[in-house]
């Protein structure tokens, strides 16, 4: 006859894990003997042996006792769908896998590859990498709301790095970020920069604003609410915009004489 000790060394667990399973029903647990000690048979240890096994193979503890007392064809057809369960989530553990291992490199989960890519090219061109993450939370807010029209974006996005003005405004913008000060002219240019674009497709008769057929503000006054919550400057770069006549922050337009917006 054997302590509990005992048991619990032969069957490869710990005491503690032995009371848990007294505890919760799986094991029964013997009377005390004339000495005030509990003793264990060869049975006990054969069934803990099988409950370690279950256990250690994935079964839920809840689902052991259930297992134990089946017959042969009741058991197997348990350990067929325990083996689907583990199946499944093997596979969800490797599509998590891959997600942390795109959030390690830096890159976002939330993200197509499309836009991945872009935000490489920012980095290129010479962006700091707070603007890049800047970038990236905004595209996170698009991506979720306008899925389908990712690819159509971004080449132009892309094909707008090829104007020096743009690349220039991302430089300065990173410049100013990264200071640990408001810097006005650094803030002076970028608006500066974001009112002559705005000017010219203005004149080219190029809106901005959600994509045909679609009327949902909601995503712009979010991007302007992000810019907002993670630096002061991007107030103070609208403030400056303002007076140049045009409103906005990741949408730019023309501020009437009564204050009101139109696109032009």
């Amino acid at each position: 006859m054997l302590t509990i000790g005992q048991l619990a060394s032969y069957a490869g667990v710990t005491v503690r894990a032995v009371r848990h399973y007294h505890q919760i029903g799986l094991l029964p647990e013997p009377e005390r003997d004339a000495s005030g000690y509990r003793r264990y048979g060869a049975t006990a240890v054969v069934s803990l042996i099988k409950i370690r096994t279950l256990a250690e193979a994935g079964v839920p503890l809840s689902r052991i006792g259930t297992m134990l007392a089946a017959d042969a064809s009741s058991f197997a057809a348990a350990i067929d769908r325990i083996d689907r369960h583990l199946s499944e989530e093997i596979q969800r553990l490797e599509a998590s896998r891959k997600q942390i291992a795109q959030l390690a490199a830096g890159d976002s989960a939330s993200l197509p590859p499309e836009v991945i890519s872009y935000l490489g090219r920012l980095r290129d061109i010479g962006a700091s990498e707070r603007m890049v993450q800047a970038e990236r939370d905004g595209w996170i807010l698009i991506a979720a709301r306008w899925p389908d029209h990712i690819r159509t974006w971004i080449p132009v996005k892309v094909a707008q790095l090829r104007d020096e003005r743009i690349v220039r405004l991302y430089r300065v913008l990173s410049e100013a970020l990264d200071s640990d000060r408001v810097d006005d002219r650094l803030l002076e240019e970028a608006a500066d920069i974001m009112v002559a674009l705005a000017e010219e497709a203005e004149a080219a008769g190029e809106v901005e604003g959600p994509p045909e057929g679609e009327d949902d503000e909601l995503p712009f006054d979010l991007l302007d609410a992000l810019a907002d919550e993670a630096d002061p400057r991007a107030q103070r770069l609208r403030d400056l915009m303002r007076k140049r006549g045009w409103s906005g922050w990741n949408r730019t337009e023309r501020v009437t004489e009564r204050g009101l917006f139109s696109r032009g």
